[in-house]
């Protein structure tokens, strides 16, 4: 429980004035989590300790959504690579982790036989987390099963033992957390940064489409989800912390009311927080002497955008929108909501906002954006922003992100080319699209700024 009670220490010390009462919200967050560890010894071996939602768009254009897809395992331990295999306790046999979930019959006995099976087939159970059904009983495991052994043949042997309705995904590093501190230690990043929820739900849910919707949208009113949302099989509804409803789909594997409930208590901890954002900020000096300073932004800053867009010339706003700039009010209040992503804004010291650079979930890939005021260009403002927002991307595992823009746009075609990141470009209806990968490789290649701390306090 060590890594259980740092996170509650470090939320007390980083989100002055969090009410008791929150606190015990996440522990009853926690609780949710609950789970049953069975380690099976062989030989003195034992495990290391250690999709899409609809796009946000960039343009003034209708639409919401947030990103939901699979971040890359990092390494642990010595014996133990980031695509889950390991050698298996000095025997010179490759093992591979798998997450499987089975439906098996309430009845006495029942989860012994499925043991007993695995480990004939010399598979280690390393975790198993069940989930009560008014028929029979989810488990959900962590394996550790020897490299040669097939996802069908995982299959085949838990279906013999009568295993219903299994599923199987290769696991990485991060399932080996044990869930109560994994999930407080989501509640802990929420409560600290509001952009993370989407984020947070995503780890915690597995791969999903996660949309936010308007009080009324797409034929299905937010008043028709009851306050304490709603679980559909494959798609979970919550009341959004500003209104409105946060759609969760799975379509390939039902949610269980334990995932619904660690659901939607997050989302209440979200709520009753109410925005905030980061406090850290870096302040840069310009070639020229000026300084700068770079910091979160959000939805409490469209005043000061939109009047930053105003002093913005046609030009510039065509090169950023793409086209003509209509209702600012509409699209800033989407493009600064954290619900969407994550804001950098750049200003002066008499705190007039100059710049403004966009990170915007839209799942495996992450687009980035920017829009720097007329007289503030070629100031190296651009690129200051756009290392920060690519390095928080890199921090939540993104696998890539995109920038789309003109080719006419050279300043963001040479701040793309400055992150010495690989890139990939296409056209797409006379626009053009530059992909940056964030592989764990090119990241250390990278020249990104240092100033990452911008986005976490």
């Amino acid at each position: 429980m060590s890594d259980v009670t740092h996170a509650v220490a470090h939320l007390a010390e980083h989100v002055p004035g969090v009410p008791v009462m929150l606190l015990a919200s996440m522990a009853a967050l926690a609780a949710t989590a609950g789970f049953r560890t069975r380690w099976t010894r062989r030989h003195g071996h034992a495990p290391p300790t250690d999709d899409t939602g609809s796009r946000p768009p960039s343009a003034p254009a209708a639409g919401s959504g947030a990103g939901a897809g699979a971040g890359a395992g990092a390494g642990i331990g010595n014996d133990t690579a980031a695509d889950g295999r390991a050698d298996d306790g000095g025997e010179g046999v490759d093992s591979a982790l798998w997450r499987m979930r089975t439906t098996v019959r309430d009845t006495p006995g029942s989860l012994a036989a499925l043991c007993a099976a695995l480990a004939e087939r010399r598979v280690d159970i390393l975790s198993l987390q069940t989930h009560p059904l008014a028929e029979g009983t989810v488990d959900e495991f962590l394996l550790r099963a020897p490299g040669e052994l097939t996802a069908t043949e995982l299959v085949e042997v838990v279906s013999a033992a009568g295993g219903a309705d299994t599923w199987t995904e290769r696991a990485d590093a991060h399932d080996l957390v044990d869930a109560p501190t994994r999930v407080l230690a989501l509640a802990a990043r929420t409560a600290q940064d509001a952009a993370e929820l989407p984020l947070a739900l995503r780890q915690l849910l597995g791969r999903c489409t996660i949309r936010s919707l308007p009080a009324a949208a797409g034929g299905r009113p937010g008043g028709e989800v009851p306050p304490e949302g709603s679980l559909e099989d494959t798609v979970l509804r919550l009341r959004a912390p500003e209104g409105g409803v946060i759609t969760v789909e799975r379509p390939y594997l039902p949610f269980t009311p334990a995932e619904f409930a660690r659901a939607r208590a997050l989302v209440e901890l979200d709520a009753r927080l109410g925005p905030r954002l980061p406090r850290g900020r870096d302040v840069l000096t310009l070639a020229e002497g000026s300084d700068i300073t770079v910091r979160r932004a959000d939805t409490r800053d469209v005043p000061a955008a939109k009047a930053m867009h105003e002093r913005c010339s046609a030009r510039t706003l065509g090169m950023r929108y793409h086209g003509p700039v209509g209702d600012a009010d509409r699209y800033l209040n989407h493009l600064l909501s954290p619900r969407f992503g994550r804001t950098l804004a750049a200003q002066t010291a008499s705190g007039r906002i100059v710049g403004l650079g966009h990170l915007l979930w839209d799942g495996d890939e992450t687009e980035v954006a920017l829009l720097v005021e007329d007289a503030w260009q070629h100031r190296g403002i651009g690129g200051e922003l756009l290392g920060r927002l690519v390095a928080m991307a890199a921090e939540t595992d993104c696998a890539s992100v995109y920038a789309v823009t003109q080719a006419s746009n050279t300043g963001m075609v040479a701040a793309m080319r400055g992150l010495g990141l690989p890139l990939d470009y296409q056209i797409e209806e006379g626009t053009l699209v530059i992909t940056a990968r964030l592989d764990s490789a090119s990241r250390a290649a990278a020249r990104l700024p240092q100033g990452q701390r911008i986005g976490r306090d």
